[in-house]
This record gives C-alpha cells, structure tokens and sequence, in this order.
C-alpha cells in the first residue's frame, strides 16, 4: 500500500479551500483519506497553511510521499 500526502479540494466555486490529507495512492483526489494533516487556503493575502508537523513526519518516517505542491508547502512551512 503506497501512500502519498496529497491535497483534496474544499469550497465552492472559484473559492478553492484544500485539506493535506494522508491517502493511498489509488484514492481519488477526494476520495476517503487515512489521516487528516492540515489545511491550505490560497484564497487569503498571503495563503493560510496550518500543517500538523508531528504527524507529518510520523507519515513521512512510514515512507509516505508528498505530491508537488505538498511538497513546496511542507518546505516553505516546515523548512
């Protein structure tokens, strides 16, 4: 079972609001996700991201990989 961090889509139309969920690889972009990570909302100046960084690195650690712009937030937020 591959797992990927990964973003599903919120909100209405053109006012996008996104999860960082854990997920198997196979599962659809909103499909049901393992574990709930965080939330990005590009909608504000300048976009709100809370992330659960201990969670984060305990999927990480599993072997868990982020898609690319998971993996920009987590730089950009984490470092």
């Amino acid at each position: 079972m591959a797992v990927k961090l990964k973003l599903t889509r919120l909100g209405s139309k053109k006012h996008p609001f996104y999860r960082i969920v854990a997920a198997r690889d196979e599962t659809r972009r909103d499909g049901r996700p393992l574990e709930f990570l965080g939330f990005y909302d590009p909608m504000t100046n300048p976009a709100d991201v809370r992330l659960d960084a201990e969670k984060i690195r305990e999927w990480l650690g599993r072997g868990a990989e982020p898609t690319n712009t998971v993996r920009s937030l987590l730089k950009k937020h984490l470092g």
